[in-house]
């Protein structure tokens, strides 16, 4: 094509106008941008439709006339900025040999503006027969709309559309519309909440309002959106807030296709700080710009799902065949009914009458597991203002929410119910301050509220088969428990201090549940147990993740604090519920372990006292006993008998007699060698566990650690022996190399490396280096929180125990405890844990003549050495990584 025929063709007038348009979007003088965007592609194919001369050709030689027919969402006049272009031409009978030409002089220029087209040539009869075998070309169909060319075509393909499939097999359209809802959803996952949320296919994503208007197209013949209203699908007030949020949620897909230069729905990280200042967000009570952007877009989400999620269930009750459908259960309380398995009030009037039927009506939706439909909740925000605070301190409306909270959760969870129709935020004024409240990090996968509701139903899912951990011993304890009342009303309110700026969220939630619980009328005593549970329920997480929990003194500390086994039982099922609502890098395997654990070794001290030194003493003689007792023959337990001379009374008590067997099996066997290791399976995680068994040698533990980097194994945990033959051991808990499959060939390599830099023939900040290089290509991580190093010497009695805050990158591990040896210091144990997007590693040390570093000069001189660490990562030029 010439320069010339492109200055005068339609593409020339669609560049321009495409060019100015998306202008206009940007500096916000275009709030019609889809409609408007669809009306200049329309007067392209206009244009080009009447200059085409092959189009002439057919029209008027050879009597082939067609219509040019858009689909999708350009059909629905939804065009974004780099969606899709679907196109049909429409012949009425046989495809024309040189309907080729047509497209090339019609589709082929869009190319070259880099549109994405998908195009057919196809006649009515081939339309509907495809569209008969294939819901994707169906639903495309729906949305048709006609452009240009011989429109009776188009109302032919419409109306065999309708009479030869919709009006026939309309029920099983929408139930596999329905169906494959259902899974679109379990694959991209619930977008109203997800920190990166698809905005098209997700829960919540634009599909929803899609499927919705597929549906009543199939079933009421609905021609434009605002026939939902018409229809009786929305209220007035409904399709006003279905129309600020598709308006929302479209500005931040056209900013999002704009800032990537590609059509993209999923709305990543590295984007949204940038579409948060685009669209002028600024910080407000305590919240930064992206945090009030993402709860807003979450806002507009939640709407959309849940409108769908409605009418959806309307709609499965109402198209169940006669014979498969089960008896509706009838409601016990006067003034609701159940309609085609749905709860709604009898009339308005009869709620202005009796204000308790607001929570009698969710009372009833958990006994029956049947939902409120559209009416009900309409009925319900619109009478809010009967939620005054007699309403809140009634006992029977306090009744009728314990036993809300006690119901197990079925398909539908009652208590979000209550939440989206605004009910739960009158009955509870809290939980407005925490309402889509985001926190921006990759750490928590929900906004507050929506992780409070979902912490509840983890502890009433214990036992069942959606048991979010898995473990018996969880169900056990929930059973066990003569008030899960108080332990649920501590885990819908556990974060309810986040709703307020500064200051520690676990004081202020204790203090705004104290107020909340009493005005539900709860005694002192109900009152004081939820709000320990409150103020402490990041305190066992925090000790399992960050302290040695082998340590009795550990066990003794968290026993003294806690004091009361019932208690105790409350506060870890209220931890485990709470870490697993919260993502997978609270919760997992190695943490489940670690929190179980710790559980267990308090609720034992709790039971049976502090141990004796008695008591420990007769534990290291039976474990002698039984080691001796595997020996093979006498000689090999005279040489045991010589190793347990050797060994530190500490390492004897809090070492398992199998683990001891291992380890003088290693020291057998390690002769001239520089070092030895037993890699195993960790059989309650999937984690390994590496013990290194080595002759002892300055920064040995900061060198290991520079290895396991070098070779991309995370260290979780480590404890550190050292014999008095100068036998070290060092027993890593580790996550494994990511490739399975090469797993074994990544630990011989991981071997080599570990001789090699204890011969000094590895230069580890020099391949530490190197390896940053190859991180350098990721994006920053933001520093939310500065770095913090913390030298504890009033924890333990025997080490002082340093903690450091910081945020990651490849060697960090290596650098602070080579620091650490620097100091003079030997790391006795280490611990990897998380705090929100923060690393935390911490150390337990002693100097090298085994005493504490508790003096100024010694705290002073550790404070300076890992901060110059966190100050200068080797060649970094501060660019971070996330451990993943």
């Amino acid at each position: 094509m010439t320069e010339k025929t492109i200055k005068e063709s339609p593409l020339k007038h669609l560049c321009l106008k495409r060019k100015q348009l998306t202008a206009d979007f940007l500096s916000g003088n275009m709030p019609d941008f889809l409609h408007r965007h669809t009306q200049i592609l329309d007067e392209y194919f206009h244009e080009s439709y009447g200059q085409s001369a092959a189009g002439f050709r057919m029209v008027f030689e050879k009597k082939q006339p067609y219509a040019l027919i858009a689909l999708g969402g350009y059909g629905r006049r939804e065009q974004c900025i780099h969606s899709d272009v679907d196109i049909l031409l429409l012949f009425a009978h046989d495809i024309p040999e040189d309907a080729g030409e047509l497209v090339q002089e019609i589709i082929y220029p869009l190319w070259d503006l880099g549109l994405e087209i998908g195009h057919a040539t196809r006649s009515p009869a081939h339309c509907i027969s495809e569209a008969a075998e294939n819901i994707e070309v169906l639903t495309a169909m729906l949305d048709a709309r006609f452009i240009c060319g011989m429109s009776v075509l188009y109302t032919q393909l419409m109306d065999s559309l309708r009479r030869l499939i919709l009006n026939k097999q309309g029920n099983d359209v929408i139930h596999d519309l329905i169906q494959r809802n259902r899974e679109r959803h379990e694959y991209f996952g619930d977008s109203s909440f997800l920190l990166e949320p698809n905005l098209k296919e997700g829960k919540g994503g634009l599909r929803d309002y899609h499927t919705v208007l597929w549906i009543e197209r199939i079933r009421n013949n609905l021609k434009q959106p605002r026939d939902l209203e018409y229809f009786g699908c929305f209220s007035h007030e409904e399709f006003q807030t279905l129309n600020r949020s598709l308006f929302f949620i479209w500005e931040v897909r056209n900013r999002l296709h704009y800032l990537t230069g590609r059509k993209s729905d999923q709305l990543y990280f590295r984007y949204q700080e940038e579409l948060a200042r685009e669209m002028m967000f600024r910080e407000k009570a305590g919240q930064q710009p992206v945090e009030r952007f993402l709860g807003e877009l979450h806002r507009h989400m939640e709407f959309l799902k849940e409108k769908e999620r409605m009418r959806v269930y309307e709609l499965e009750n109402e198209t169940i065949r006669p014979g498969r459908r089960k008896k509706s259960p009838l409601t016990r309380i006067s003034g609701l009914e159940n309609r085609k398995g749905m709860l709604t009030f009898s009339s308005s009037k009869i709620v202005n009458e009796s204000p308790e039927l607001l929570i009698r009506i969710f009372e009833e939706s958990a006994r029956l597991k049947i939902p409120l439909n559209a009416e009900a909740y309409r009925v319900v925000k619109d009478f809010q203002h009967l939620v005054d605070k007699d309403f809140r301190t009634s006992p029977a409306v306090r009744q009728s929410f314990e036993y809300i909270l006690l119901t197990p959760v079925p398909r539908f969870n009652v208590l979000e119910a209550m939440l989206s129709s605004g009910f739960l935020m009158k009955y509870i004024p809290r939980f407005g301050e925490i309402s889509n409240r985001i926190q921006y990090d990759e750490y928590h996968l929900y906004p507050v509220d929506r992780h409070l509701l979902r912490t509840v139903r983890a502890i009433k899912q214990f036992g069942t088969p959606a048991d979010p951990c898995g473990k018996e011993l969880c169900a056990e304890l929930y059973a066990e428990l003569s008030d899960p009342g108080l332990l649920l009303w501590a885990a819908l309110l556990h974060d309810i201090g986040k709703g307020t700026p500064g200051g520690n969220h676990s004081e202020k939630g204790a203090l705004m549940a104290a107020e909340i619980l009493k005005e539900k009328g709860y005694s002192a005593e109900e009152t004081d147990t939820a709000v320990f549970l409150i103020r402490e329920h990041l305190f066992l997480i925090t000790i399992a993740t960050r302290r040695d929990i082998q340590d009795e003194e550990t066990a003794i500390f968290c026993a003294r604090k806690i004091r009361d086994p019932e208690r105790l039982k409350m506060l870890y099922l209220l931890t485990v519920a709470d870490s697993a609502a919260t993502g997978p890098k609270a919760w997992n395997d190695w943490t489940a372990t670690l929190l179980e654990e710790l559980f267990l070794n308090i609720l034992s001290t709790l039971e049976k006292g502090e141990l004796a030194s008695g008591e420990a003493m007769e534990t290291v003689e039976k474990k002698k006993l039984d080691i001796l007792n595997a020996a093979a023959d006498e000689r090999e337990r005279e040489e045991v008998e010589k190793l347990f001379h050797i060994m530190s009374p500490r390492y004897l008590l809090y070492t398992s007699a199998e683990d001891i067997g291992v380890h003088i099996g290693l020291c057998r066997c390690l002769e001239d060698a520089g070092f030895v290791w037993q890699i195993s399976d960790s059989p309650e995680s999937r984690t390994r566990t590496v013990t290194v068994c080595a002759k002892d040698c300055p920064g040995l533990f900061s060198k290991i650690a520079g290895i396991f980097t070098l070779n991309g194994i995370n260290i979780l945990d480590a404890q550190i022996y050292t014999w008095r033959n100068n036998i070290a051991l060092d027993v890593f808990e580790v996550i494994p190399p990511a490739d399975e499959i090469f797993e074994k060939e990544k630990w011989e390599q991981a071997e080599r490396d570990l001789e090699s830099a204890l011969l000094g023939q590895t230069d580890l900040e020099s391949a530490l280096a190197e390896r940053m290089e190859t991180y350098g290509a990721c994006a920053p991580v933001p520093r939310q929180q500065e770095d913090k190093i913390v030298v504890d010497n009033r924890s333990s009695g025997f080490f002082t125990i340093i903690e450091v805050f910081t945020y990651d990158f490849p060697g960090l591990l290596y650098r602070i405890t080579d620091a650490l040896f620097k100091c003079r210091l030997n790391i006795w144990v280490a611990k990897i844990a998380t705090k929100i997007d923060q690393v935390v590693d911490v150390f337990y040390v002693r100097d090298f003549d085994g005493q504490k570093a508790d003096s100024p000069d010694a705290v002073a001189l550790i404070e300076a050495a890992v901060r110059r660490v966190l100050a200068a990562p080797p060649d970094s030029g501060n660019i971070m990584q996330k451990k993943q």
